[in-house]
């Protein structure tokens, strides 16, 4: 399966593993590229840039295949963990959130730049500004989106007929059927989160797993809408606590602060924090290995385009 994402990643499947702020460590990345992906290591709640080298480490200890680096922009200052990435000379350094202009002035070649983005016109901007690739993210996905209500369905053609890079395909894809349809749609790979938290190598709770994989998508909703971030998490009585006070004009910061996060990343308090989920819970079945994830996916996708060359075959013979 190969699409200019593979060939420009070094990968030989276009599933790229999402951010997953507190989740994605040494472990999931290195499990998702040694399968054929493309793993990230994620930047937040790692003790400085140091402790990313350490991650980075670990991960070439047991993967030799291509990976990159995720940083919010504006969350913290992301000089000293870029510095430390381009030292290690990761393949990809993915940035989310914020103008990534500078950044990539920055990177200068060092690396594949990946930048998430919510529709065409910032994935223009992002292409502008000298991204490698573009991810895009729909209504249906996990943790910060979009502040308009387009889904992947409509956003993905959209985004790929206003950029000439290649574009990934985000929210609401958990399996082989998805991969195909978001190349059906003009997208050259996938990236997915919610679905690498329901693995075993993830840094989250087993009961944020086990919750992942007992929820439905109407057990997902939207938080922080109020402060321009909308993001999908798991229905919890904190998290409707979140959309109350946002209703009633109420400061939220104290509710949507990291630590809040992290007692339900880390913890497993779920009912006293929010947890990121994106609709495709609904698709999520087991808890396996990353690797396991990766390689069923490429099977499965296999399995749906030799069905579609089958139909279109059957439907040339019946035309005659």
């Amino acid at each position: 399966m190969r699409t200019r994402v593979t060939e420009m990643l070094g990968i030989d499947l276009p599933i790229v593993q999402g951010g997953l702020a507190r989740v994605a460590g040494a472990e999931l990345c290195a499990a998702v590229s040694e399968a054929g992906g493309l793993g990230q290591i994620s930047t937040v709640g790692l003790d400085g840039p140091e402790g990313l080298r350490s991650e980075i480490l670990a991960c070439r200890a047991m993967t030799a295949k291509p990976f990159g680096v995720n940083l919010p922009i504006g969350r913290f200052d992301i000089t000293p963990m870029l510095e430390v990435a381009l030292e290690e000379r990761v393949a990809v350094i993915a940035l989310t959130a914020g103008n990534p202009a500078p950044w990539i002035r920055r990177v200068n070649g060092g690396a594949k730049v990946l930048v998430l983005t919510a529709g065409p016109e910032l994935a223009r901007k992002a292409e502008a500004a000298g991204a490698d690739l573009v991810a895009t993210v729909g209504f249906e996905g996990g943790g910060h989106i979009g502040r308009s209500d387009e889904t992947t369905m409509v956003m993905v053609p959209r985004v790929a007929a206003a950029v000439s890079i290649p574009v990934l395909a985000s929210g609401g894809i958990a399996d082989g059927r998805g991969l195909v349809a978001a190349l059906a749609l003009g997208a050259e790979g996938v990236e997915m989160g919610t679905r690498f938290v329901a693995t075993r190598e993830a840094r989250a709770h087993s009961a944020y797993k086990h919750a992942l994989l007992a929820a439905q998508p109407e057990q997902t909703m939207l938080i922080k809408r109020s402060v321009g971030q909308p993001g999908r998490v798991l229905r919890s009585r904190h998290a409707e606590a979140i959309v109350a006070a946002e209703a009633k004009g109420e400061d939220i910061l104290p509710l949507i602060s990291g630590e809040a996060n992290a007692r339900g990343v880390g913890e497993g308090a779920l009912e006293d924090s929010y947890v990121w989920a994106g609709q495709c819970v609904g698709l999520i079945e087991d808890l396996p290995s990353a690797g396991e994830v990766v390689r069923r996916m490429g099977a499965e996708a296999r399995a749906v385009l030799e069905r579609l060359h089958r139909l279109g075959a059957e439907a040339q013979a019946a035309l005659g």
